[in-house]
């Protein structure tokens, strides 16, 4: 972690690819926000035109000891029963990524229970689930930095299986209250703006929830300069090892999908580890959770589409998958108008 480095993005990649999307055999800038991304791709990967053969989601999965109080509208146990639906193919992200032609891959970084029997699972525990952080650190520093590291070593391994287009998922019931806790600290934004519905609790709940991480924030004294510090004291397993993820994709020039609330917390984590990661995202979905947008807004990732929705996994940035593929595949597959021996009269 302390040896990562991060490479810049490319400019020039980013302004070749601009340069030939204006060439191309169509009204210039006609294909809007598809040409941002397909430039932005470019200088992420140092490459003019840039292609994704290799897909693939790695999804990280930890408990909350936070569900104690209330918080969710179900309990820890269901974080192990849909760990086990997704490794036998069961959840809507297993259906997006069968769609997107995207591997899956699940980890276990916190998850309270040993998960016997589960076939398939990545198993990489730092704890059995983040303490209630509305007590006490929901980790130590220590647990922390490990959980960072699982996130790095995955995307290193998902770049020797020849993945290169990644996006990371979570499953961790309770996991919106660490990240409306990260979003209000990193970005000054009040509790109550950051904290929203989760699981779909009421109302009179959603107000205990904001109590509760304000109560931690002010417990914990969180430092807003110290990302480590905020993911150790108000954080979550998952959240640490999705920014982990994001790291390591950066560092190998792998764009990484941020999906929805979730990601974007360990997004912000990640930037405030490595600044430079910033530019090496890629927004997916504005999420329905109020503290998603005041947390892209102020990390200053673009999003390309809204939906709706609130379900995490990984979905929303799998969904951009195809989206990803149509804004390259003009880059690498259509002709210029000097090809076509067509002339501008402007």
């Amino acid at each position: 972690m302390h040896n990562l480095v991060i490479p810049p993005f490319s400019e020039e990649a980013a302004q070749a690819a601009q340069k030939r999307l204006d060439a191309l055999a169509k009204v210039p800038r006609s294909l809007g926000r598809l040409e941002e991304l397909a430039v932005r791709l470019a200088g992420i990967t140092n490459r003019e035109r840039p292609s994704f053969a290799g897909k693939g989601l790695v999804l990280f999965a930890a408990d909350h000891d936070i569900t104690l109080q209330g918080v969710s509208a179900s309990g820890s146990e269901v974080t192990e029963i849909q760990v086990r639906n997704f490794l036998q193919g069961g959840g809507a992200i297993n259906a997006f990524c069968r769609s997107a032609g995207a591997s899956l891959t699940v980890v276990d970084v916190g998850v309270k229970g040993e998960l016997e029997g589960a076939e398939g699972l990545v198993r990489r525990k730092v704890v059995h689930a983040a303490r209630d952080f509305s007590q006490g650190p929901a980790m130590s520093p220590g647990e922390a930095l490990a959980c960072l590291q699982v996130g790095i070593d995955m995307a290193r391994e998902e770049a020797k299986k020849g993945k290169t287009l990644l996006a990371a998922g979570e499953m961790g019931v309770g996991n919106t209250s660490p990240s409306s806790a990260i979003t209000a600290v990193l970005t000054g934004a009040g509790v109550e703006v950051a904290t929203g519905v989760g699981s779909g609790i009421p109302s009179e709940r959603v107000r205990k929830k904001a109590e509760l991480i304000r109560q931690g924030i002010e417990l914990n004294r969180p430092d807003p300069g110290d990302a480590l510090d905020v993911l150790a004291k108000v954080g979550g397993p998952e959240i640490g090892a999705m920014a982990g993820f994001m790291l390591g994709g950066a560092s190998l020039r792998i764009p990484v999908v941020v999906d929805g609330f979730i990601a974007g917390a360990a997004a912000a984590i990640a930037i405030g580890l490595r600044p430079a990661v910033r530019d090496m995202l890629v927004g997916s979905h504005a999420s329905s959770e109020p503290g998603h947008r005041v947390l892209m807004d102020f990390l200053g990732i673009p999003s390309y589409f809204d939906f709706g929705l609130r379900l995490g996994e990984g979905t929303g940035a799998v969904l951009l998958f195809p989206i990803i593929d149509a804004s390259t595949r003009i880059l690498s597959e259509m002709p210029t108008l000097h090809e076509l021996a067509i002339r501008r009269y402007y």
